[in-house]
């Protein structure tokens, strides 16, 4: 992979800045195993430097660059986006599949088939399957599709399965 250039607001360009710390970075900054040590000497374990504590701000995963929290995350090329529920409420995950020759048997008008969208909905300690044609307002919910699920921290492992399965786009 290349660099990339780093410019600041007025386009010109940015100091280099340790990644853990943010602070200015110096000659023979190298962390072995995470982190940067802003003392100009090598860190042998992870986390932040001395002087820094744990990272915060813009830096820190999951945040956008004016440091609030993303409310969507959309995964570019696979179709599929996160909705930002918490761990205790409602969460989904939505991918645009199209089923072998079969479909996808569905409750409440059977099969169907086509370009369609897989929702795997995570509620109550329980995930749901639920297929739409592609672009619809009206929701189906997979027949057989219901199971049991103790952490919402299993909804991706679910959904991937889901869609390893339903999706079928070779026949």
């Amino acid at each position: 992979m290349g660099e990339q250039a780093v410019t600041g607001a007025d386009g010109s360009p940015a100091p280099e800045r340790s990644p853990a710390t943010g602070e200015a970075a110096s000659t023979g900054e190298v962390a072995a195993t995470g982190g940067a040590a802003a003392t100009g000497e090598a860190q042998s374990s992870g986390g932040a430097a001395a002087t820094g504590g744990p990272s915060s701000g813009p830096a820190a995963a999951g945040m956008t660059a004016d440091g609030a929290a993303a409310a969507e995350v959309e995964v570019p090329g696979a179709g599929m986006t996160a909705d930002a529920g918490g761990a205790t409420g409602p969460q989904s995950r939505t991918t645009d599949i199209v089923p072998g020759p079969g479909g996808v048997m569905t409750d409440e008008v059977g099969v169907v088939t086509g370009e369609l969208t897989l929702r795997t909905e995570f509620a109550d300690g329980q995930v749901t399957l639920h297929v739409q044609y592609k672009d619809a307002d009206e929701w189906y919910v997979v027949t057989g599709g219901k199971a049991a699920l103790d952490d919402a921290a299993g909804l991706d492992a679910v959904h991937s399965i889901a869609v390893g399965l339903l999706n079928r786009p070779e026949g």
